[in-house]
């Protein structure tokens, strides 16, 4: 196996494609805290993201059939743009040769009910398998974000995220914008997952994704994940599976798992913390009490961190974007000062889901990656989602 393994690690060097060109010395267009943007209009806001239903009773191969068949053309439209990326690089075409007929004999190593939806997913797209598992497989090492959990005042808690993603896919020179970002925006979909007929939890992912990055399980928590950069990163832990070592968990699986069956905050917090992962990450987790908020710092093997909501201490939020709480972040990609800037300043007094918003719709926070806004209330049992946009001059992360 280790000869196609070797092979399949170059096409992971796509991700270097479509920067040629691209101006390195980028101002840092960061601006002054932006105040009443919601609702959502203007010029950052590219639409509202439609509601499906899930149902968790049917056979998992089914239950993405009817959503897949009504987006096929745009998934077919990104998955073309990913094989574009990789022959461009590639021109001998065996890499997506590889993709199509090695990663089908792995399918198997996925837990259910996953192995069996991404099957399904195939199916209805009329896409090689091979293919659809790499779109899964993506969002493991190439997802910049922003997640806050702020509580105000009266006791309410607010869970909100920018997703980023699509970080060196393919730069388009003349639009100044993130191919794969750009293709992703028309995949994005709200999801409630039911059985019986009854709400299990909602989420706001992408058409043809069948892990979880942002989710509410009603009136028990809500959760976000965010990459964390790392030497033992995603790569090592995909490479790994491949390679045959199946002991660790994928991070989307993961959260999924824990929106569908944890019964609790402090459930989730344990499996969230001590689950052995195919990746590190940041896992922000809200609950329906006052203070029940953190973001577990992970490594693949182990916890390292968990910064929890303390009133006492003055700590009313925790926002997390892609760097360790007590490290400095990047000066090329410090989204998390202008965010904190803004929330301090909104105050604990006037925290909101439209304060929030605001914060997320300002530069670099929202930036070049960003394909869409959620934002989660678990006392009023509503997940809204947006589509965002970044109008020039925009930082591309």
């Amino acid at each position: 196996m280790e000869g196609w393994v070797g092979s399949l690690v170059t096409l992971f060097c796509i991700l270097l494609s479509g920067m040629s060109g691209w101006a390195q010395d980028v101002p840092p267009f960061t601006e002054d805290c932006r105040s009443e943007m919601y609702p959502p209009t203007g010029p950052t806001f590219r639409g509202n993201v439609s509601w499906y239903t899930v149902n968790l009773d049917q056979a998992p191969q089914d239950r993405w059939q009817k959503l897949i068949t009504e987006k096929k053309t745009e998934l077919t439209d990104l998955i073309q743009a990913i094989k574009g990326l990789a022959t461009a690089i590639f021109p001998s075409g065996k890499i997506v040769d590889l993709v199509d007929r090695k990663l089908p004999l792995l399918i198997g190593t996925l837990p259910s009910p996953f192995g069996e939806e991404i099957e399904g997913i195939a199916d209805a797209s009329g896409l090689p398998l091979g293919e659809v598992m790499l779109f899964n497989i993506f969002y493991e090492v190439f997802t910049v974000c922003t997640s806050v959990v702020a509580e105000d005042k009266s006791g309410k808690l607010f869970h909100a995220r920018n997703l980023d993603f699509g970080l060196f896919l393919g730069w388009d020179v003349k639009n100044n914008s993130w191919m794969v970002t750009e293709l992703l925006r028309p995949l994005v979909i709200n999801v409630d997952f039911q059985k019986n007929g009854k709400t299990v939890f909602m989420s706001t992912s992408f058409t043809g994704y069948v892990g979880m990055l942002t989710g509410m399980k009603p009136g028990i928590l809500t959760l976000t994940m965010n990459e964390r950069f790392s030497l033992d990163g995603g790569y090592i832990g995909v490479l790994e599976w491949i390679l045959g070592k199946h002991d660790g968990s994928w991070m989307s699986f993961l959260t999924r798992s824990v929106l569908e069956n944890a019964t609790s905050y402090d459930e989730a917090k344990t499996l969230l913390s001590k689950t052995k992962l195919l990746a590190p990450a940041y896992f922000i987790l809200g609950g329906n009490k006052s203070e029940e908020a953190c973001v577990i710092t992970r490594s693949r093997s182990s916890c390292l961190d968990i910064w929890e909501l303390d009133l006492k201490q003055g700590t009313w939020y925790v926002l997390e974007t892609n760097y360790d709480r007590w490290k400095a972040p990047l000066p090329i990609d410090n989204r998390r000062g202008p965010a904190m800037k803004c929330m301090d300043r909104t105050t604990q007094q006037n925290i909101s889901t439209a304060t929030i918003y605001d914060m997320l719709s300002t530069k670099p926070v929202l930036n070049k990656l960003t394909a869409y806004t959620t934002l989660m209330s678990i006392s009023d049992n509503k997940l809204e989602a947006y589509l965002r946009i970044c109008p020039d001059p925009c930082m591309p992360w």
